[in-house]
C-alpha cells in the first residue's frame, strides 16, 4: 500500500469549508474547492511517492492493474474516485452510453472528449441535495397543473411524453422562468426553481428540474447515474465513484457549452421510481453499493475493534473519511488516501474510523 496524493479542483460552485475540514487544513480555504480527485485520469492524475499514477500504469499496466483488467480496459485505471463539495448548484447533465461515446468521439463531435462512458455513483457524507432521474410524469403533471404558464408541459406529461416536455422547456423563451415563478407552483417546487434561478437567472434548466426526482440524501445513502440519467447536484458533500471519463452533455444551470439536440439524443426518458441506492453487507465491517457497472465497485469499511478485510482483485484506492486507521501498514488519517496495485493482495484495515474503497467490480 502506497500513499496517494490527490488533486483539488477549484470550480466556482465548490465549498470553502468541506474539503479543508476533511483534510484538516485552515477554514475557510482561500477559494472554492469543489472536487478532490483520486485516480489516474489525465485531466488531473494523482501521485505516489515514486511518480504520477498514470505514468506508472503506462509503464507497467499488468503489474499495476493486473492481467485481466489490463486486457479488458487497456493501460488505464478504469475508475476515478472523487469527493464532491457543492456549495452551489452544478449543471443539469447526463452522460452517454459506451457505444455512443465511442462513435461520437471517432466522428470528432465537439461534445465528446474521450471514447468512454461515464456511469457514476455518489454516496452522501453529509446531507446532499440532488436531482436524479425523471419523476413519474403523471405525478409531475398533478404538481404543475396549477401553473398557467406550464399548461403545454402538463398536457405532454399527461400523455406520458417526457421527451416532449423536456424539449418544450429547454427550447422555450427564457422569460418562461419568471412566468412560472410568478404563481401557481407548490411551495417546495417554487423554492427549488427560485434557488436555481437565483444562481442562473433565466436558465431554462431551472424549469426542467421540475420534472426530476428531488432527493436529499442522508449520510450513507447513494444515487446511481447510469447512461442517459438526467441529474444535477444542488448542494452537499459526498464520495463519488465513476468510470474514468469526462463526457458530459449539459442542458443548463451552467456557463459551459449546452447542446440541447445532443442531450435529447442521450437521455433516457423512463421514469425512475426510486433513485436511492442502498448498500448491502459483504462481510463484518464491509458493505458495497451494488450497481451494474464493470469498471468499478464502491465499498465502505467501518473499522472498530477487529480488522476489516477487502479481498478484491486489481487496483484499489482507499480514502479515510473519519478517524485513523492502518491499511496494509500504511497509516491513514481523515482525508488521506492510499493505492494498492494488483500485486498487493487483500487490504486489511485496523484502527478506528471509516473508509471508502474503490475497486474493479468482481
Amino acid at each position: 500500500m502506497e500513499r496517494l496524493t490527490g488533486v483539488i479542483r477549484p470550480y466556482a460552485w465548490g465549498s470553502r469549508h468541506a474539503l479543508a475540514t476533511l483534510q484538516g487544513r485552515p477554514v475557510p480555504s482561500e477559494g472554492p474547492e469543489a472536487e478532490f480527485w483520486l485516480g489516474a485520469h489525465p485531466g488531473d492524475p494523482s501521485a505516489l511517492d515514486r511518480g504520477r499514477l498514470d505514468e506508472l500504469i503506462a509503464a507497467d499496466p499488468v503489474g499495476v492493474l493486473g492481467g485481466e483488467p489490463a486486457a479488458e480496459f487497456g493501460p488505464r485505471l478504469p475508475f476515478l474516485l472523487k469527493v464532491l463539495a457543492a456549495e452551489e448548484p452544478l449543471s443539469l447533465q447526463a452522460h452517454p452510453d459506451a457505444a455512443r461515446a465511442a462513435a461520437r468521439y471517432a466522428e470528432g463531435n465537439v461534445n465528446y472528449v474521450d471514447d468512454q462512458h461515464k456511469p457514476e455513483i455518489l454516496v452522501a457524507l453529509a446531507p446532499f441535495e440532488t436531482l436524479c432521474g425523471f419523476r413519474d410524469p403523471a405525478v409531475t403533471a398533478d404538481l404543475l397543473a396549477g401553473v398557467p404558464a406550464l399548461e403545454g408541459v402538463v398536457k405532454l406529461l399527461r400523455a406520458g411524453d417526457l421527451h416532449g416536455a423536456v424539449e418544450f422547456l429547454l427550447t422555450a423563451p427564457s422569460a418562461l422562468v419568471a412566468e412560472v415563478l410568478a404563481g401557481g407552483l407548490p411551495a417546495e417546487q417554487r423554492a427549488l426553481v427560485g434557488h436555481l434561478a437565483e444562481r442562473y437567472p433565466g436558465d431554462l434548466g431551472a424549469l426542467v428540474a421540475l420534472l426530476l426526482n428531488h432527493v436529499v440524501l442522508e449520510p450513507g445513502q447513494a444515487i446511481f447515474m447510469p447512461a442517459g440519467n438526467l441529474h444535477a447536484y444542488i448542494r452537499g458533500m459526498g464520495v463519488e465513484l465513476m468510470a474514468a471519463s469526462d463526457n458530459v452533455l449539459r442542458g443548463g444551470l451552467t456557463p459551459k457549452r449546452v447542446d440541447v439536440p445532443e442531450l435529447l439524443e442521450v437521455l433516457s426518458f423512463e421514469a425512475l421510481a426510486d433513485p436511492v441506492v442502498r448498500s448491502v453487507p459483504v462481510s463484518a465491517g464491509l458493505e458495497v453499493w451494488p450497481v451494474p457497472v464493470r469498471e468499478f465497485a464502491l465499498y465502505r469499511a467501518t473499522v472498530a475493534d477487529t480488522p476489516v478485510e477487502l479481498d478484491a482483485p486489481g487496483p484499489r484506492i482507499i480514502l479515510c473519511t473519519s478517524g485513523r486507521m492502518t491499511a496494509n501498514g500504511l497509516e491513514l488519517a481523515r482525508g488521506e488516501a492510499g493505492f494498492a496495485a494488483a500485486t498487493e493482495g487483500p487490504i486489511v484495515m485496523t484502527g478506528h474510523g471509516e473508509a471508502y474503497l474503490a475497486a474493479i467490480a468482481q
